[in-house]
């Protein structure tokens, strides 16, 4: 289990704390939970450098109350993003690549993302890693997230429509054993938002930053 910190609400500079699951977890080499993703893994190269399957992503909403600029909006609900996700293993790190739609219609958009994860440390001890990412949402998912409709507008809150755009993303995330079974989970990643996002009235700060903190035991 872990706590976890993030934007109270879409480009809001407060934050909020929630409980989160911290779960590492894999059965025969193709279903994995790894934190807030699960997925099965169906296409290997020979070397299984290369697999190809099916992910499935948690995506936050928020409560309308939570933040300055959206009081008095509706809340975003909280969803479930699918799709197919590749993994490649280089001899200089990882690249993950994932397209997903919205399984549980809040938006009903789609996004795609690249990842790029290096080693940093890797010893007996703390394991740490390098993350770069970029993702591009589109209209109807940064809309759902960013968008003012003419219903929710105020004279201090004009309506929006956000289009299509991307969004960057660098951190870093790791473990350190305690005990025999036991592990400090961590990461910490920071996003830059797109002008599409970072355009709406109700953004505050275009830097969105995402930390968790946990323990989690093997068994």
């Amino acid at each position: 289990m872990g706590i976890g910190v993030l934007p109270a609400t879409s480009g809001s500079d407060e934050l909020r704390a929630m409980v989160l699951p911290v779960i590492q977890a894999s059965y025969a080499e193709r279903f994995y939970i790894n934190a807030l993703r699960a997925g099965v893994w169906l296409i290997d190269s020979d070397d299984r450098r290369v697999r190809l399957g099916l992910a499935a992503d948690a995506r936050f909403g928020w409560k309308a109350g939570d933040g300055r600029r959206t009081r008095g909006m509706d809340d975003r609900d909280f969803s479930v993003d699918i799709g197919p996700a590749l993994r490649w293993q280089t001899d200089y790190g990882t690249v993950n690549a994932q397209w997903g739609f919205d399984a549980g219609s809040a938006s009903k958009g789609q996004s795609a993302q690249l990842q790029f994860v290096r080693a940093i440390i890797r010893g007996p001890g703390l394991r740490l890693n390098g993350v770069l990412g970029v993702t591009w949402n589109d209209r109807r998912m940064n809309d759902y997230y960013f968008g003012v409709s003419a219903r929710e507008a105020t004279p201090d809150r004009p309506a929006y429509q956000a289009s299509a755009g991307v969004q960057w993303q660098a951190g870093v995330n790791g473990a350190w054993p305690v005990g025999d079974r036991g592990s400090l989970l961590f990461g910490l990643m920071a996003t830059r938002l797109g002008n599409a996002q970072a355009d709406s009235p109700i953004v505050e700060t275009r830097i969105q930053p995402l930390a968790y903190a946990g323990y989690g035991w093997t068994f």
